[in-house]
């Protein structure tokens, strides 16, 4: 295989924004194809083509070329040094993949060097299964450990890859997918039961070039990632001009989803100058991405900014947040923000989710946050996001800030120790934001909401000189104890213990698709089935 050079830039457009597997694995080879093996017992000089005459080296793999359908299978259990490279002559047939895994009992090892442990450049039609692969070190690499590259001059998509049952460390990120041209990436991608851990930048990473507004082009699209998780993704202290640390992030994606997958412990070692922080699972430049049933926690940033949950950062459309979990995150639980006006930050909705004392280091971000400059079109409802005292203070439940159009919260559930529920350093008109149908819970004497210029201390005053709270002339929204199951503001210290969120005192929310139009869905954040109206909050009794 000589082949092309692999080629990495995750860490510079950075800036622009598993299981275990079976004994032996059995893929059925086609009648043309080939099977490659590689032993650390084998022999360079053999032919590679049974487990008697395997190879040695990754060296004399490289050699080959490898074509659809063909297999190259190392050996479980032992470790083999260097890369192996899918260039532009070889596999390309989605429905007959090449497969790059392992034979024999566990896994084996790829110990990169200074290169990725897997390269696919300009070519797909690849499955990667059932590998560890390890880099350098995080102080001392630039690659990903599994990098999907796209630099074609003329564009064009490749087509099928397949990442499974693989652990991932040591790299600057574990899985990148990247390109450099707009109309030029990968389509119909799957990763899953993958751990990526202890890189340096981020756990998984998908990118492309700088995104252009009048053309609403992405480079990649049909991404489905499942069962993965990202931790110890501790970021890079030197790093002061971009974000580092990431869990999960999707770039230049449309159509993507990130399902039942969970982003922790990232972000510690991230810069304490830096202008983007860290982030467990977020997206940007992207439209139709749905992330669900999923969690985020205990994400940090060396800095004072992001640290948070999930995001929506800019230029995201049409896409979903729902069903997850996110607590004791630095920053906020959930957040949506746009850097630019230019109309591309729309349709996006947030919904059935929970979050649990996250903004521990950041208490002024609100567990719910949002701001910008040009946010429009954003429903927010069915959540349930309680704040207690931080360490670093108290904050509200919700941060607003102007640069929205059309924004909605309602039925969410948002409880505080005592801080403002909500925190507007503007009044906000209700063509910009409105809330509608919500419930509110502070201890008694201590309900707060800051707007604009002014402190209300009651809903009924907030009501009478704002609108907030009222649909069709008629008051809604409630203060009342939801009475959790855990008591009350309930810690949330690990993934088992949302159901401490359980209200035993439900208050029927706003019926949604009545009187917006807006489909409430069928099941609660537990798969529940929802009432009609639903009960306020995205727990049902």
């Amino acid at each position: 295989m000589p082949r092309t050079a692999y080629v990495t830039c995750a860490a510079a457009l950075l800036m622009a924004a598993g299981g275990a597997c079976a004994a032996t694995p059995h893929y059925a080879p086609r009648s043309t194809a080939t099977t490659y093996y590689v032993s650390a017992r084998g022999d360079d000089g053999s032919s590679g083509t049974s487990p008697g005459t395997a190879w040695k080296s990754l060296a004399r793999a490289e050699r080959a070329v490898l074509h659809p359908g063909d297999r190259l299978l190392l050996e479980g259990g032992s470790r083999f040094t260097g890369t192996i490279t899918l260039g532009t002559d070889e596999a390309g047939n989605a429905e007959r993949p090449v497969i790059v895994g392992s034979y024999g009992s566990g896994r084996a090892t790829i110990t990169a060097t200074d290169s990725p442990a897997v390269s696919v450049h300009n070519t797909a039609g690849v499955e990667i299964r059932d590998l560890t692969l390890t880099g350098r070190g995080t102080a001392r690499t630039k690659d990903a450990g599994i990098n999907l590259y796209a630099d074609l001059p003329d564009g064009g998509r490749h087509n099928g890859v397949r990442i499974s049952g693989v652990d991932l460390s040591g790299f600057s990120v574990g899985i990148g997918i990247g390109a450099t041209k707009a109309q030029g990436g990968f389509e119909n991608v799957t990763v899953e039961q993958a751990r990526l851990h202890d890189n340096k930048d981020a756990g998984l990473l998908t990118y492309g070039p700088a995104f252009d507004p009048r053309r609403r082009a992405y480079p990649h699209q049909n991404i489905d990632i499942k069962d993965v998780v990202a931790y110890h993704n501790q970021g890079d202290p030197t790093a002061s001009d971009r974000h580092t640390g990431d869990g999960i992030v999707l770039g230049g994606v449309r159509h993507a989803t990130l399902d039942n997958s969970s982003a922790h412990d990232n972000g510690g070692r991230s810069a304490a100058d830096a202008t983007a922080g860290p982030v467990g699972i977020w997206a940007y430049d992207s439209a139709d991405v749905l992330i669900e049933h999923s969690t985020s926690y205990r994400n940090h940033t060396g800095s004072d900014v992001d640290g948070a949950g999930f995001g929506f950062d800019s230029n995201v459309s049409g896409s979903t947040i729902q069903y997850n979990l996110s607590f004791q995150n630095d920053g906020s639980g959930y957040y949506v923000f746009s850097r630019n006006r230019n109309g591309t930050h729309s349709d996006n909705t947030i919904r059935y989710n929970i979050s649990g004392d996250d903004a521990r280091k950041l208490p002024l971000h609100g567990a719910l946050t949002i701001y910008g400059k040009d946010i429009r079109n954003l429903d927010v409802y069915q959540n349930t996001v309680i704040m207690s005292r931080t360490p670093a203070g108290s904050g509200p439940a919700v941060l607003l800030r102007p640069g929205n159009t059309g924004v909605s919260l309602r039925n969410n559930l948002l409880a505080t120790a005592g801080d403002p529920l909500i925190s507007a350093d503007t009044s906000l008109s209700a063509g910009q934001v409105v809330l509608q149908g919500n419930l509110y819970d502070t201890p008694r004497g201590q309900w707060t909401v800051d707007w604009g210029k002014d402190r209300f201390t009651d809903l009924a005053s907030w009501r009478a000189a704002t609108g907030q709270e009222r649909v069709r002339g008629k008051a809604v929204g409630i203060t009342a104890d939801p009475c959790f199951a855990g008591g009350r503001l309930p810690e949330i210290t690990a993934p088992g213990d949302a159901h401490r969120l359980t209200p035993g005192c439900p208050r029927d929310g706003l019926d949604l698709r009545e009187l917006f139009g807006t489909d409430p869905g069928a099941a609660d954040h537990f798969g529940r089935q929802v009432g009609n109206p639903p009960a306020i909050g995205a727990v049902e009794p």
